[in-house]
């Protein structure tokens, strides 16, 4: 029997500080522990604080023959202004991940799988206000079984290594998150 191969992307999108370069990184990080070709690829608005940042990632068991992607096949969106910007690209059918505590437009699109999660609430519930970016990707991860929550928690410790005050309130956050998928 032959098995189905694994080549999935997603832009990652709001303000700059929202932690989206962060957990496309640890996205990247941990399909890339498991053995999965990966690309990481960021892009910066002019200011360093709100203003806009999007990221993308490619993940595939395959060789990735370009980090860049016109029709992504899942987008997680933190703001309006993203919204925006990257509705008309996802592909048809494709999962539009957004955080309802900030996206307030309209989606215009009928032909998507749009998964709402009060990112910021959940945050806050979670012991950590500045977690949303965790909430969301728990969220996408569990709706795309990419990865695993061990996955995601071994490349969390790595990544913070002797800070680990951090790592329960944002292992609340990712599993809220896994909960609205």
């Amino acid at each position: 029997m032959e098995r189905k191969s694994i080549c999935t992307n997603v832009i990652m999108a709001g303000f700059g500080g929202q932690g989206l370069m962060f957990i496309g990184k640890l996205l990247a990080y941990c399909a890339m522990k498991r053995g999965l070709n990966v690309t990481w690829i960021p892009s910066y608005g002019p200011e360093m604080r709100g203003g806009t940042a999007n990221c993308t990632v490619v993940i595939s068991d395959q060789p990735i023959g370009s980090p860049v992607i016109t029709s992504p096949d899942a987008l997680i969106i933190m703001n309006n202004p993203s919204l925006e910007a990257f509705e008309p690209r996802i592909k048809t059918d494709g999962l539009l991940f957004i955080n309802n505590n900030l996206v307030t437009c309209q989606i215009k699109r009928k032909d998507l799988q749009v998964i709402s999660v009060p990112a910021n609430d959940a945050a806050v519930e979670a012991g950590e206000k500045k977690a949303a970016n965790m909430v969301i990707l728990g969220t996408y991860v569990a709706r795309t079984g990419i990865l695993t929550k061990e996955d995601v928690a071994a490349g969390f410790k790595e990544f913070f290594g002797a800070k680990t005050e951090y790592l329960a309130s944002n292992m609340q956050a990712l599993e809220k998150g896994m909960s609205y998928a």
